[in-house]
């Protein structure tokens, strides 16, 4: 039992698990040839290729072992989900700058260690990066803080 219950097992269970999802909803794409692929070509093969690499992986860490997986910890994975949930609410409403400064804010949180100096580089160096990406470099339609640009 406990072989069942090793990260790689179950990480090789993901994968077969996202393998069989992509395939049950691409069913109805028309596959097509090899030289004249249809849309559901790609992700036929993406999702058979999950399928084979999540049984090997399955495969492996019943033979040889692995490491037993640790137990969940809960305060970065509420604090992380609490983030993104913020930095959806907010993007439409406030613009992307005030939505990062949330998300970055809240996820930082849930580290050990919370540096505040090392926060406000990263929001910096985030908030730049995805200004110059989205906004300049991908020319979206997005407001970078809502009523000013």
């Amino acid at each position: 039992m406990n072989r069942f219950l090793s990260k790689d097992f179950l990480s090789g269970l993901m994968f077969i698990c996202f393998g069989l999802a992509a395939l049950y909803f691409g069913q109805k794409l028309a596959l097509g040839t090899p030289v004249r692929m249809g849309p559901g070509y790609v992700p036929r093969m993406l999702s058979l290729t999950l399928l084979a690499l999540g049984a090997v992986i399955c495969i492996v860490a019943l033979v040889s072992g692995s490491d037993p997986v640790e137990r969940l910890k809960w305060k970065p994975l509420t604090l992380v989900t609490i983030g993104i949930v913020c930095f959806a609410l907010l993007f439409e409403r406030a613009g992307l700058i005030p939505a990062l400064v949330v998300l970055i804010l809240v996820a930082s949180l849930a580290g050990e260690e919370f540096k505040l100096i090392e926060v406000i580089g990263n929001i910096v160096a985030l908030s730049v990066l995805c200004t110059l990406v989205f906004k300049v470099g991908l020319g979206m339609n997005i407001y970078i803080l809502r009523g000013v640009w």
